[in-house]
């Protein structure tokens, strides 16, 4: 059996001990080599245990998505791939881009949202989940540089993978959330003089659903933050004191930065009792988006910490509501 064939058949599957499984099945790797490196090597390991999974599953394949993985958005390295999730329909599907979270440095594009699972076999939306470079391999932009590529690439094969590119969002959590707001705020990158036809597309996003994103690396002098992943991201030790990091590096990496009245709608997802992206990223950034005349909304969930995006079914269902609504889809797009 194929990967795309066994992740289609996953994806149907996704409800309840499936979805566990492959979060159980794709650990944090320890890295004793780079991390991106030992995921792609276990990863057909995992395949073979979901394998296991699926064969008592009786699936349709005719109604399962159709799926290509690993495949190359840019060329510099091999953490540049994305998974392609591609929802059945006659007509055109709005997409989000899914970028994961794990402090700019762990993670995989291979664990996906139960939210965004269930939105692909339902038809009405499909989900590319794109990989990055690592910390450890580069510093800042590297990341978002590589997520601007991916947006443009998505749009190149728009009409090989029946994508609407007038309706592609973008969505992640923790580091993740931060990459997808960088790309959400941050001018269109779009070259039209350009040689490289992928660099001829627009980067821009329709709409964009944080998780616990940091949003300014200015409250790094204001409030503590005890994980070393944001000064790494910059490419300084643990422990740098905030006044001694680059102002300008600082500015740049923050979403917050960017914020004009043109922005896409903008869902901020956020728990108060959170330790390592307090809280005031999301109503700070909220602010200014208000401020500037933007289309902003700010869910704060009562009680939660950094994992906010499984605290309960009100969070994925606000998040299915928003993406609904700005991404213009029906209740027919599933049919």
């Amino acid at each position: 059996m194929t990967d795309a064939a066994i992740t289609a058949r996953l994806f149907l599957l996704t409800q309840g001990s499936a979805a566990r499984f492959r979060r159980r099945a794709c650990p944090v790797i320890p890295r004793m080599e780079s991390t991106q490196v030992m995921m792609r090597r276990l990863r057909s390991a995992s395949l073979l245990l979901c394998v296991a999974l699926l064969s008592g599953g009786a699936a349709s394949s005719a109604d399962a998505p159709t799926v290509h993985m690993d495949v190359a958005y840019a060329a510099d390295h091999q953490a540049q791939r994305l998974d392609a999730y591609l929802a059945k329909s006659d007509r055109p599907v709005p997409a989000m881009l899914y970028i994961h979270g794990g402090g700019w440095r762990a993670g995989s594009k291979n664990r996906l949202p139960g939210w965004l699972t269930s939105a692909v076999n339902e038809g009405w939306l499909s989900v590319i989940s794109v990989e990055y470079r690592f910390t450890d391999v580069a510093p800042h932009p590297a990341q978002v540089n590589d997520c601007v590529r991916a947006m443009q690439f998505v749009r190149s094969r728009a009409q090989q993978w029946n994508i609407d590119t007038n309706r592609i969002g973008v969505t992640g959590g923790s580091a993740g959330a931060h990459l997808s707001l960088w790309l959400a705020l941050h001018d269109d990158t779009a070259d039209p003089l350009s040689s490289d036809p992928v660099q001829r597309q627009s980067s821009r996003a329709a709409c964009a659903v944080s998780f616990a994103g940091p949003t300014d690396w200015s409250l790094l002098a204001e409030i503590e933050h005890k994980h070393p992943a944001y000064r790494q991201l910059l490419g300084y030790e643990p422990g740098t004191p905030a006044l001694e990091m680059s102002s300008a590096a600082k500015a740049d990496v923050s979403p917050i930065s960017f914020v004009t009245k043109d922005d896409p709608p903008i869902l901020l997802v956020h728990g108060d009792n959170d330790v390592i992206v307090p809280v005031r990223h999301a109503s700070k950034l909220h602010e200014h988006l208000q401020a500037a005349g933007g289309n902003a909304e700010l869910f704060v969930v009562k009680g939660a910490n950094h994992a906010v995006a499984g605290a309960g079914g009100n969070v994925s269902q606000r998040a299915v509501g928003f993406v609904r609504r700005h991404l213009k889809t029906d209740q027919d797009d599933n049919q």
